[in-house]
């Protein structure tokens, strides 16, 4: 039996899908054995956490499961010797340790199969593979990525590279976050954006204002305007968090700038979103005959998508105030795709896929 412990969210989901392919792949390596994988989800440990406290807790659920092997998939990231780590297996305790922030957000479902098979084959002590498919793909794989194979003291450690690693472990952690859906999940800062939006656009001054201000000005009050409801966000929530120990520095910088990276682009996101909404409320609203009384001069299209530039900057700081009337654990909510919890923490199972 081979047990694969998901951190709650994207992890998870992950873990579940990949039971049957697993299975179905480790059995082509070792038809001798007869498979069964089962996915659960658990956060075991609380960030920030190194591989070693992950495979002790890892540890704990095998035996408490009373499994033969397992594997964790956390996105909590890893680092050793300043490099960041893919994977950790231990032959020893019989787990493994799998990254996903350093898996980088592309092909990561196929990534994450192929190192999975990897770390079992150096958890069973497999020997060199033969010549054949996805067998030689994969142990070829893991020869680029071995630090020390012939380590059998503290395992063995897949690294990438340090800087394109790093980068790759940064963009995997703002992407399990999905920034994207930051705006609809606080409610409040919706319906401030909204509500300051629908203000401007029927408020002749801001029509004016639009007009006279320029490309420069509008830039400014745009980028204004997404720094400050970012800040809020940020600083409100309390989601800026601090090294406890040198050890955990570096770990505790990447959450930060995965966090500020999360925040940012979620706010992007909705400036986007509203200013869409606000040229199509100004082509639609803004009647031309009021508009160009209000303006002094003829209006056209990009005077209408002035008054939207300068709409959607006006609504995206009404979010902010209505960010600020968020409570911390909404914030939360949304910013994470999971929130980590302790080792003692009640863990739901994940179905296998049929």
């Amino acid at each position: 039996m081979l047990g694969l412990i998901a951190a709650p969210g994207a992890a998870a989901a992950l873990a579940a899908g990949l039971c049957d392919d697993l299975a179905a792949e480790l059995s082509v390596q070792h038809p001798e054995v007869a498979w069964q994988v089962r996915a659960v989800e658990d956060g075991l440990v609380q960030p920030p956490a190194d591989d070693a406290e992950l495979v002790a807790a890892t540890r704990d659920r095998l035996l408490r499961e009373d499994w033969d092997l397992a594997v964790c998939l956390t996105d909590v990231p890893l680092e050793s010797a300043r490099r960041p780590v893919v994977g950790h297996a231990s032959p020893v305790h019989g787990v493994a340790v799998l990254s996903l922030p350093a898996l980088g957000a592309v092909g990561r479902r196929r990534r994450a199969l192929q190192t999975t098979v990897g770390l079992v084959q150096a958890l069973a002590g497999d020997g060199e593979p033969d010549d054949e498919g996805d067998r030689a793909t994969i142990s070829r794989r893991l020869r680029q990525l071995a630090v020390d194979p012939a380590d059998s003291t503290e395992g063995v450690r897949f690294t990438a590279r340090v800087l394109s690693g790093n980068l790759s472990m940064l963009v995997g952690m703002v992407r399990a976050n999905r920034p994207w859906r930051l705006a609809i999940r606080l409610s409040r800062a919706l319906t401030a954006a909204i509500a300051a939006g629908v203000f401007a656009l029927v408020t002749p001054d801001i029509w004016r204002l639009a007009d006279v201000f320029g490309s420069v000005r509008l830039s400014a009050v745009a980028v204004g305007s997404v720094a400050a409801t970012a800040i809020t966000l940020v600083v409100g929530a309390q989601l800026w968090e601090r090294a406890r120990s040198r050890r955990s520095r570096k770990q505790v910088t990447l959450f930060n700038l995965a966090t500020l990276g999360t925040v940012v682009i979620g706010v992007l996101s909705l400036y986007a979103a509203l200013f869409g909404l606000a040229l199509v409320g100004a082509l639609l609203l803004v009647v031309d005959p009021l508009f160009t009384e209000a303006l002094g001069h003829p209006a056209g299209f990009t005077d209408h998508l002035e008054l939207a530039w300068l709409i959607s900057s006006l609504a995206t700081v009404g979010g902010a105030l209505g960010a600020g009337l968020e409570t911390d654990e909404a914030v939360r909510e949304a910013a994470y795709a999971y929130r980590p919890g302790g080792g003692d923490a009640e863990s739901a199972e994940v179905p296998a896929p049929s």
